[in-house]
């Protein structure tokens, strides 16, 4: 009708995170990324005495694990919550973390300062024109020849379906969340001048519908453990099977999260 606006688009803000990272200060109740991005990289060169960049570094527990394989790593995020999750663990883990409050798109650095840039869980909370000046910054700091990994979510999983309904019931706790496949992520960055070295995919454990039963739980009062406790017989026989299967392109389109390896020309 004339004379009423649309409504704004969603979006992703800063109070969100600063909200999730209150709300997450025990980090022993965070899911684990089973160091994946530790895996990866190593999969295409050595971490030790390479500077690396973590951006939306949030409890760190992507980049603390670097530091041990010889790395010098800078963690960079913009939620007072997150900067101060980082500084404590920093000091009770002993490790020599350099921790910055910045603007992803307005990286304080100079041109061309690290070997390694990486998010996890960052590109999807920007449309399209933000994301791409996301990363354009991202390979201004970025030495020729150093690479930029990228991990996201990925498109074709029923955490999508949820993702949007909780979306749409503005329930969900980033504000707004987008998608990827494979094949797109790894065209952005051809656009962008660089090389895609790797690619990765990954499932999620425990599985999205057991978080998801235990996070309705806690609703009525009731916390099931933060992983479950099959029988060990079970347990070993899935992880053989998922060892097995995810050196194969499967996890690629079926995994809840996708990554890709650039490297700078």
């Amino acid at each position: 009708m004339e004379g009423i606006s649309p409504a704004p688009e969603k979006e992703s803000r800063r109070e969100n995170w600063e909200t999730f990272w209150k709300e997450k200060e025990n980090v022993e109740q965070v899911y684990s990324n089973a160091d994946r991005i530790l895996r990866n990289l190593l999969r295409v060169g050595e971490l030790r005495g390479k500077k690396v960049l973590e951006i939306g570094a949030g409890t760190g527990r992507d980049s603390f694990p670097l530091i041990k394989h010889g790395a010098h790593v800078v963690q960079l995020d913009y939620a007072v919550n997150s900067l101060r999750i980082l500084k404590r663990l920093a000091d009770d883990l002993n490790l020599p973390a350099t921790i910055v409050g910045g603007d992803t798109f307005q990286l304080p650095f100079p041109d061309e300062t690290f070997d390694v840039v990486f998010h996890q869980g960052l590109l999807e909370h920007f449309r399209h024109q933000q994301a791409e000046a996301l990363l354009k910054e991202n390979i201004r700091v970025l030495k020729r020849g150093g690479i930029l990994l990228v991990d996201v979510p990925q498109r074709y999983h029923v955490y999508t379906i949820a993702k949007h309904l909780m979306m749409a019931l503005n329930k969900w706790f980033a504000g707004w969340e987008r998608s990827f496949s494979v094949g797109e992520l790894k065209g952005r960055m051809r656009t962008l001048g660089l090389t895609p070295v790797h690619e990765y995919g990954e499932w999620m454990v425990p599985s999205f519908f057991y978080r998801s039963f235990r996070e309705a739980l806690k609703v009525v009062g009731l916390t099931l453990p933060l992983n479950p406790q099959p029988f060990k017989s079970v347990s070993r026989l899935r992880r053989g099977i998922r060892t097995t299967l995810i050196e194969t392109p499967l996890p690629l389109y079926t995994g809840i999260s996708i990554g890709v390896i650039g490297r700078k020309k």
